[in-house]
């Protein structure tokens, strides 16, 4: 079955250009133009990932995307493996911008104007690393337990609440408790990206992991200086 995507871009040109390259590639599309369609189409029937315009006429993409994943999100997740991903579309270019959009809980960011090749790439990457994955066993390094299956993280038996990547990030630290590895690594485990990607991204998702997982005693995730990052478990 293709992947279902909801492109959410207020430019009529621009949805029903995007739309058609790609349906043209094999996906299905849904499109909308703001951010309250874009969150009734998503608690209605959640896609498999959203292509989302920052700049929307009614409430801006970061905010759409805080209440699709916080408080204001409707009881239990949006689908068995939790709230779609997002891949954010937008004019806005400057960096404070691309953080702001990844710390409100975007998996990716491409500004325009675009290369459809590449955005597209980048879509098929991030479904990648969200989904398809078999049940598989939970993972427990100290009080810090994930659960695959049912896409459910605790520390201290109380829930943190990740993004996908963030999830499929902390995933690859735990698999590899104890082991020292690079950013490359860590981008080619998570992001998949096979066209030079930047792997300064993985810098900024350690620390939104930091601030989510490590909010305790001990800390888990380290910094190995010049080398990359490791989840230790804690001493006895």
């Amino acid at each position: 079955m293709a992947e279902q995507l909801l492109v959410v871009e207020d430019d009529t040109t621009l949805r029903e250009l995007l739309s058609a390259s790609l349906r043209l590639v094999g996906f299905e599309v849904r499109a909308v133009t703001t951010g309250a369609e874009a969150m009734a189409a998503v608690r209605h029937e959640p896609p498999d990932l959203i292509v989302l315009d920052v700049m929307l006429p009614d409430v801006d993409g970061f905010e759409v995307v805080r209440r699709l994943r916080g408080p204001l999100a409707p009881a239990g997740p949006l689908t068995p493996a939790g709230p779609p991903p997002v891949l954010f579309l937008t004019a806005r270019d400057a960096t404070e911008d691309r953080i702001s959009g990844l710390a409100a809980g975007g998996d990716d960011y491409v500004t325009k104007p675009f290369n459809l090749e590449e955005l597209i790439l980048r879509i098929r990457a991030i479904l990648r690393r969200t989904g398809g994955r078999q049940p598989d066993a939970r993972l427990v390094v100290g009080d810090l337990a994930l659960d695959p299956e049912g896409h459910h993280v605790t520390r201290g038996g109380q829930p943190v609440l990740l993004s996908p990547t963030e999830f499929s990030l902390l995933r690859v630290l735990m698999e590899h408790v104890g082991q020292v590895l690079t950013r490359r690594q860590l981008l080619d485990a998570v992001w998949h990206y096979d066209f030079g990607g930047d792997d300064s991204i993985v810098a900024s998702y350690i620390s939104y992991l930091r601030r989510k997982v490590d909010t305790c005693e001990p800390k888990l995730i380290h910094t190995v200086r010049g080398t990359g990052y490791v989840l230790r478990r804690p001493s006895r």
